[in-house]
């Protein structure tokens, strides 16, 4: 059936525009160091076992053991990696937070502190802009930084 141009719905046609993108982080305690990646897909075991992987890989340069504290997202324990996550036992040890804590995380200070350095009172038309800017103060991070040493400091 044919209708007319101005008879139609327009929210009908409409298609929806939000992008979004995510990060995993972490802080190394000993120092505030902060390593990073950028997740413009989805959190998932398949992302997460990429981070995991790269954390392995950056943070035992050192020879000491990395404890990772984790919230209890599906994907942090996922089948996908759990033979992994057993075969670098004597390297990286993961953590659960109890269900429904977030306050106790960590991470969460720093992602609260970068929507306040980054994101707060400013225009940014374009996804690409919000990158650029957050990813900006976590270059800054990846070297020693005593702010966030102190701000995950348990």
């Amino acid at each position: 059936m044919w209708i007319p141009p101005e008879e139609k719905n327009p929210i009908l046609f409409h298609h929806p525009t939000r992008k979004s993108v995510g990060y995993f982080g972490a802080v190394r305690l000993r120092d505030g160091k902060f390593i990073y990646a950028r997740e413009a897909n989805s959190f998932n075991a398949r992302t997460t076992f990429d981070f995991f992987r790269r954390l392995l890989e950056v943070a035992t340069i050192s020879g000491r053991k990395i404890v990772v504290i984790l919230d209890n997202a599906r994907y942090h324990h996922a089948k996908l990696h759990k033979g992994w996550r057993e075969e670098h036992v004597d390297q990286i040890v993961f953590e659960y937070l109890p269900p429904y804590s977030p306050e106790l995380n960590p991470s969460e200070r720093i992602w609260k502190l970068t929507r306040r350095l980054c994101l707060h009172n400013r225009y940014l038309p374009l996804l690409n802009n919000v990158t650029r800017s957050v990813e900006a103060q976590f270059d800054k991070w990846v070297e020693p930084n005593e702010d966030l040493r102190r701000l995950c400091a348990i």
